[in-house]
C-alpha cells in the first residue's frame, strides 16, 4: 500500500547504487488509462503541431484571486520551467517539464504520458526541452533528452496513479541544466491538502501561464485543483509548494497528469499523488542520471 505519511520529503542526496526497476504492488489496484500516448492524449497537446487559433491573452500581473489563470512575469523560478517540443522548435510544444534536483544536476520531471509512446511500448524519442520559453526565445537554448524514466506499471498498462516521468538531459556545452537554472526540490508523501502555484504551456500560446490555489484530494492516488484555462499542452506542469523568494525555489508535489491525462476540462486538473512509488522511480532515475 502507498505510504500517506503527512509533510515527509525524499533527500535529494539519496542515491542507491544498481537499483531494479520498479515491479508490480499486488496490494494496489491499477487503474489503467488505456489512451494513453497518444498524441492530444488528456491535457497533451498534438506533436509538432502549430496549434495558435485559441490564444489567450491573458494580462501579465498577479493573480487577482485562487483559480485564476494569469501570464507570469519572467523570474528565476520560472526560467526552469520550459516547454517541451519534439525534435526541435520549428512545430508545437506539446508538453510542460521542470527541472529537479538531483545528483547528476540534469534531470526534468513530467507526466509519463508526455514522455513515452503506449501504442510502441517505448519512450518518444528526438524530445528538446526550451526552459523558460517565450516567443520563440530560449535563454539557455535547447536541451535534448537523453533518457525516459517511467515506472514499468505505467509502460505495460498506462496506470494513471503512476503518470510521471524522469527526463535525463544531454549536457550542453559540458555543462549540466542545474549549472545555468538550478532546480526545484521534489516532495513525497505531502497529503492532499497544499497551496501551489502551476506554471505551464498551453499549446495555443506561446507564453507560460500561472495560476495558484489548493490542492484536495481525488482519490486515494490523485491529486485535484481548480485552476482556469489549462489547457492542452499542460500536461507535465509542475505543482510547485513552499516557494521560497530568498533561493527562488520550491519544491514539486505533483505533475499534471493522471486521471484523465490530467482532465478533460480546462478550468479542473488533476495529478499522481507522489508517494513511495515515485520515490522509488526518483531513485532509479537517479541511477541513469
Amino acid at each position: 500500500m502507498r505510504s500517506l505519511v503527512r509533510n515527509a520529503i525524499l533527500p535529494l542526496t539519496l542515491v542507491i547504487v544498481g537499483a531494479a526497476a520498479v515491479m508490480g504492488d499486488a496490494a494496489r489496484e491499477t487503474h489503467a488509462a488505456g489512451s494513453s500516448g497518444r498524441d492530444g492524449f488528456g491535457k497533451s497537446g498534438e506533436r509538432g503541431q502549430f496549434q495558435r487559433d485559441q490564444d489567450q491573452d491573458l494580462p501579465a500581473t498577479a493573480p487577482a484571486r485562487d483559480g485564476i489563470a494569469y501570464t507570469p512575469r519572467r523570474t528565476e523560478g520560472n526560467a526552469r520551467i520550459g516547454a517541451v517540443f519534439e525534435k526541435d522548435d520549428h512545430g508545437g510544444h506539446f508538453c510542460t517539464a521542470s527541472v529537479v534536483r538531483s545528483p547528476g544536476r540534469n534531470m526534468l520531471i513530467t507526466a509519463a504520458h508526455c514522455a513515452f509512446d503506449a501504442d510502441s511500448g517505448q519512450p518518444l524519442n528526438g524530445l528538446v526541452f526550451a526552459p523558460g520559453y517565450r516567443n520563440g526565445d530560449e535563454p539557455t537554448g535547447l536541451w535534448k533528452v537523453g533518457k525516459v524514466v517511467v515506472d514499468d506499471r505505467w509502460a505495460t498498462s498506462q496506470d494513471e496513479d503512476l503518470d510521471v516521468a524522469f527526463l535525463i538531459l544531454d549536457q550542453k556545452g559540458g555543462k549540466n541544466i542545474q549549472d545555468f537554472l538550478g532546480g526545484n526540490t521534489l516532495g513525497i508523501n505531502r497529503g492532499f491538502d497544499n497551496k501551489v502555484k502551476i506554471t505551464g504551456y498551453p499549446t495555443s500560446r506561446d507564453t507560460p501561464l500561472s495560476c495558484q490555489n489548493r490542492t484536495t484530494k481525488f482519490s486515494d492516488f490523485q491529486l485535484r485543483i481548480q485552476c482556469t484555462h489549462l489547457a492542452g499542452g499542460t500536461s507535465g506542469s509542475p505543482w510547485l509548494a513552499d516557494y521560497d523568494p530568498k533561493s527562488h525555489t520550491g519544491t514539486v508535489i505533483g505533475v499534471l497528469g493522471g486521471y484523465e491525462g490530467g482532465g478533460d476540462q480546462d478550468d479542473v486538473s488533476y495529478a499522481a499523488y507522489f508517494d513511495d512509488d515515485i520515490a522509488k522511480l526518483y531513485r532509479r532515475a537517479q541511477d541513469e542520471d
